[in-house]
């Protein structure tokens, strides 16, 4: 079925969509501004990588004055206790307490006499050094006592070897637990500033071609509902298009540079978060296009948008609570409610606690309000597009 200008109603649609997208993406601004974003998201993950240190660099600095033999016991006891060392030579006492006291060694060992050593430091030892350092002791003199008795100490380790402890945690701490939260966190902020600043460019465009009377122009040969969907759908591939980069560019600089080592995780995070984005957008697209229909001056936008804003930002301080505990009874309720849904399921997602059948159910639950909302703000945008003047309130704009 054709409308007044003679195009189908999906070709209305996508003409004004093309519009919409091209009249964002060619200003000069939204290039520039997204040039800087990208340097600085590829920026900070080279500098997380250069600064977050080597292993090299979380090892304590031993200094060992003289005979080298407490050097392999040293490095294994470390090791053993999960607190590595690097054992270094020194000529001279003199010169151990000179590097304590410039920092270049943690402690200084000078051996003595029985198996005992002198620490050198500059305050006091580390308790996991100290730990390292008496475990290194007794080993050393332990291995002399059993040679002495002629024993031998690696025929008696070969013996002992089987006699561990096999820890069997009932909730094992997640090693990838931290990367999952920075990537929760990536995910709120980013879902939050886009679809906070796509709903409110949709709003400013309703009302800046209202106010201009160019809307007037357009609906002589376009009907409501084709300009309302058409700006929605330009101004919704922009803000995919934006985020698609930034997630691509951020997940590869991470994966690239050792930074993010939950590659598979992390790009499934991102193609979920791409498609909540549309969902979340969708919700609230047409409701900023209702709102913005609703006034003739875009100073007037914010006290008609205030409703959805003040929502968007529960949202994000609900899922931001939610970050540290994402199996949580506030996480785990409010991701059922739409729009929270949008915030909060990518955030479980990225945290691995989101399972298949709630991921189905909450999009289904997302697309059925969706759609109710789609039908109100529908509304709305007919009945008050081409009002000038007077705010419409909300009260008008819903009456039968």
């Amino acid at each position: 079925m054709s409308d007044r200008s003679g195009l189908s109603p999906a070709r209305a649609i996508a003409l004004v969509a093309r519009r919409e997208f091209l009249t964002q993406v060619q200003k000069k601004s939204f290039v520039v501004s997204n040039v800087i974003v990208l340097i600085a998201i590829i920026g900070g993950i080279v500098a997380a990588s250069i600064f977050s240190g080597s292993d090299d660099d979380s090892r304590s600095k031993v200094g060992l004055v003289g005979d080298q033999s407490l050097s392999a016991a040293l490095t294994s006891t470390g090791d053993a206790a999960g607190n590595p060392v690097e054992v270094i030579e020194v000529g001279d006492e003199k010169a151990a307490r000179s590097q304590v006291e410039n920092g270049d060694l943690d402690v200084a060992v000078v051996p003595g006499t029985g198996g005992s050593v002198t620490a050198i430091t500059e305050s006091e030892i580390d308790a996991p050094l100290r730990v390292v350092l008496d475990g290194a002791v007794a080993v050393q003199a332990q291995t002399a006592a059993l040679a002495a008795q002629g024993v031998d100490a690696a025929q008696l380790a070969e013996s002992t070897k089987s006699a561990v402890v096999t820890v069997d945690a009932i909730d094992p701490p997640d090693p990838e637990r931290g990367q999952r939260i920075a990537l929760s966190t990536a995910v709120v902020i980013l879902l939050y500033m886009q679809i906070l600043a796509f709903g409110m460019y949709v709003a400013m465009g309703v009302v800046e071609e209202k106010s201009s009377r160019v809307v007037e122009l357009l609906l002589s040969t376009l009907r409501p509902l084709q300009l309302l969907w058409g700006k929605v759908i330009g101004i919704g591939a922009v803000g995919l298009a934006q985020l698609t980069v930034y997630g691509v560019v951020g997940v590869g600089a991470g994966v690239a540079t050792g930074v993010l080592t939950l590659g598979g995780t992390a790009w499934g995070t991102l193609v979920g978060t791409l498609g909540w984005f549309v969902l979340g957008f969708a919700f609230f697209a047409v409701l900023y296009a209702a709102t913005g229909s609703m006034v003739s001056r875009q100073e007037d936008v914010n006290s008609t948008a205030m409703p959805l804003t003040i929502l968007i930002m529960a949202m994000f301080f609900a899922a931001f609570s939610a970050v540290q505990n994402p199996e949580g009874t506030l996480s785990n309720v409010l991701s059922w409610i739409p729009p929270f849904s949008a915030i909060l399921m990518p955030l479980r997602i990225a945290a691995g606690v989101a399972s298949g059948a709630q991921i189905a159910a909450t999009v289904v639950l997302m697309l059925v309000v969706t759609i109710a909302m789609s039908a109100v703000a529908a509304r709305i945008y007919q009945r008050s597009i081409l009002r000038m003047g007077k705010t419409v309130s909300w009260r008008e704009a819903l009456a039968r």
